[in-house]
C-alpha cells in the first residue's frame, strides 16, 4: 500500500456538493481506501478565472500504480462533467495527484510531487491539516512553504458558508 494525497477543487455548479461527492468517489476506487479528508476551504482562483473555489485534500491508501491512479482520477473528473477548454479554465471538478508516497515521478503524463503545490495555499493548508509534519519529496517540509502563500485568500468554511458561497 502507498499513501497518496489528492487535491480536490471545484468552482462551477455546486462546488461544495461536488467536492464532498468527489471525496466519496475516491472511497469507491478499486484497491484504494480513503483514510482521511481535510476540511473544506474557500479560496480565490490562482492563475485561473471564475468564482471562488472550494478545495480539500484527501489521503488515500492504494495499491494502484501512480499512472493508473491518475487515470482513475481523470475518470472521476469526467463523470462530474469536467471539460478542459483552456488551461486553468473554471471547472466542475479538478483532482490532482499531489503526492504518491515518497516517489518523485516525471513522465509525459504525470509529475509528482505536483509541480505547483508549494505555491498554492489551497493545497498546503488542507494538506497540513491532515499531516502537520508532512514532507514533500525533493522539496522539504510543507510547513516551510506557508509564508510564501500567505497573501493568497483562503479560509475554512462550514456548511452554512459553503451553501451561501455559490447561491447565485
Amino acid at each position: 500500500m502507498v499513501t497518496a494525497y489528492v487535491g480536490i477543487g471545484a468552482n462551477l455548479g455546486d462546488p461544495t456538493h461536488t467536492v464532498r461527492s468527489a471525496i466519496a468517489a475516491l472511497q469507491g476506487l478499486t484497491d484504494t481506501r480513503l483514510s482521511a479528508s481535510s476540511s473544506l476551504f474557500a479560496s480565490a482562483p490562482v492563475d485561473a478565472g471564475g468564482s471562488d473555489f472550494v478545495n480539500a485534500v484527501a489521503r488515500i491508501d492504494t495499491t494502484l500504480e501512480a499512472e493508473t491512479l491518475l487515470l482513475e482520477l481523470q475518470r472521476i473528473e469526467q463523470a462530474f462533467g469536467r471539460e478542459r477548454p483552456f488551461r486553468n479554465a473554471p471547472r466542475t471538478l479538478d483532482l490532482d495527484l499531489l503526492l504518491y508516497g515518497q516517489a518523485e515521478i516525471l513522465s509525459s503524463r504525470l509529475e509528482v510531487p505536483h509541480p505547483r503545490m508549494t505555491g498554492r495555499a489551497f493545497v498546503l493548508k488542507p494538506l497540513l491539516e491532515l499531516d502537520a509534519m508532512i514532507h514533500i519529496p525533493g522539496k522539504g517540509h510543507a510547513q516551510d512553504f506557508l509564508a510564501s502563500v500567505e497573501d493568497q485568500r483562503i479560509h475554512a468554511i462550514d456548511c452554512a458558508q459553503a451553501s451561501a458561497l455559490h447561491s447565485d
